[in-house]
């Protein structure tokens, strides 16, 4: 037997792998089914900005599941998720009218009716748990879920209800899509948008009934939201981020399950959430285009880039006052602007070996290449002072920082337009001649 680490035998990997153990399967199949149709649905809350609404759902259906039990007198699961549903529903309801009615803004809404609703809930719960009846033995797993718990039916009626949910987002994608982003032009063509977004609602609040039993009505905020969230930061295309989100949501589900099988005494639905917290703390430092590594590296390079052009401008600027002058020592650089010198020497170096200036005896001169884009660089900065002082008349001595700024940004196709725009002029406002 090999240790994987001390308390892990690769025999139970394998097992768990395998899913030999019947509990073990609807333990990972359904906390899958969870993970990826609850991911998906939060994308939806995610994006209309309603993140707390799903926590709000998530605690106001604990007086649904008692009243279903109180009913009943039994745990049966579609008893329980009907009451669930019922109760998710009117507290969205709920809202809704305090929000439309009173002063109240959404989030004041919310956090009223996550307390009423929830309070209410845990009061049922203890006058359960004291009544003596015996069915309700694991009921207040509801609080924290327990997906150790679950059996074949709970797999079945998971699975319908995600397949049902599936069903609609493909349904009415396109109406989601543009409710959620353009809901003016929704209006304009005369889409339904009330019966649209109480459609969103209800994919809620079913995303909360499928993993209250699982990861409870505590963490079930979590399992909505954390999933999209993380995957937001990969694409900007909807279509995309659902098939990451869902991803996320059952890779999450697969590592819960895995951690609570190796550990008996670990709960499933907590690591489930610890899980997909971790995929999104992954997502938002190292995300190729908007985590914070890559968004730190790219104003790094940036600022490096504007370096350099602002050396090759310095070079250029000192030969363009004194003609006979070509060479450029590092006093005359730094008399043009301020630069630290140990940047400076860095910069200078990699200008080189870019090809974009070559050293001297007595100090360093453009190169053809340098020369052609030291000169696009003045020619923007000028064009652009031109064009403040003409068109938006602002004072010649106000234009200079603007320009600072835009020179290094003003694509080739706005070059032109500038160009067209102020007739290929020779002058910039400080008499200066605009290079071409």
């Amino acid at each position: 037997m090999l240790d994987i680490p001390n308390f892990v035998s690769m025999d139970k990997i394998i097992d768990f792998l395998l899913l030999t153990e019947p509990n073990t399967r609807y333990v990972v199949l359904g906390s899958i089914l969870l993970g990826a149709s609850s991911a998906i649905v939060g994308c939806f809350t995610f994006l209309q900005k309603r993140a707390l609404v799903g926590d709000a759902v998530a605690h106001s259906v604990l007086p649904g599941v008692c009243g279903a039990f109180l009913m009943a007198g039994t745990k049966n699961p579609l008893f329980l998720i009907l009451g669930a549903f019922v109760s998710g529903w009117l507290s969205i309801v709920c809202m809704n009218l305090i929000t439309r009615y009173s002063k109240l803004k959404e989030d004041t809404a919310v956090a009223l009716i996550l307390s009423v609703f929830f309070g209410f809930g845990v009061m049922l719960l203890t006058y359960i748990q004291q009544s003596g009846n015996a069915s309700q033995s694991g009921l207040e797993s509801f609080l924290f879920g327990k997906a150790a718990a679950l059996v074949g039916t709970d797999v079945w009626i998971f699975g319908g209800l995600a397949a049902l949910m599936l069903l609609l987002v493909a349904l009415f994608y396109k109406e989601f899509i543009i409710v959620i982003f353009h809901k003016s032009f929704a209006q304009t063509i005369g889409l339904p948008i009330v019966a649209i977004e109480i459609l969103l609602t209800t994919l809620t609040v079913l995303a909360v009934v499928v993993g209250i039993q699982s990861v409870g009505v505590v963490l079930m905020a979590a399992m909505l939201v954390t999933p999209a969230a993380a995957a937001r930061f990969w694409t900007d295309k909807l279509h995309y981020m659902l098939f990451i989100a869902a991803s996320f949501g059952a890779l999450a589900a697969i590592g819960g399950a895995f951690v609570s099988y190796i550990q008996t005494q670990m709960p499933t639905g907590p690591w489930i959430v610890l899980v997909a917290s971790a995929i999104a703390m992954v997502s938002f430092f190292f995300a190729p285009n908007k985590g914070i590594v890559a968004r730190r590296r790219r104003q790094y390079l940036y600022k490096k880039q504007i370096l350099e052009e602002n050396i090759l401008k310095a070079i250029y600027h000192v030969s363009e006052k004194d003609t006979t002058k070509s060479i450029s020592s590092l006093e005359d650089i730094g008399l043009q602007r301020h630069f630290k010198p140990v940047l400076l020497k860095n910069s200078l170096q990699k200008l080189t070996r870019k090809q974009f200036i070559e050293k001297t005896q007595n100090g360093w001169q453009l190169t053809e290449k340098g020369n052609i884009k030291a000169k696009r660089l003045v020619k923007l900065h000028r064009l652009w002072e031109l064009y403040l002082t003409e068109f938006v008349r602002l004072a010649p001595d106000h234009v200079h920082e603007a320009a600072e700024a835009l020179e290094h940004i003003l694509t080739p196709e706005i070059e032109a337009q500038l160009e067209a725009r102020l007739k290929y002029p020779q002058k910039d406002p400080h008499d200066r001649e605009i290079p071409y």
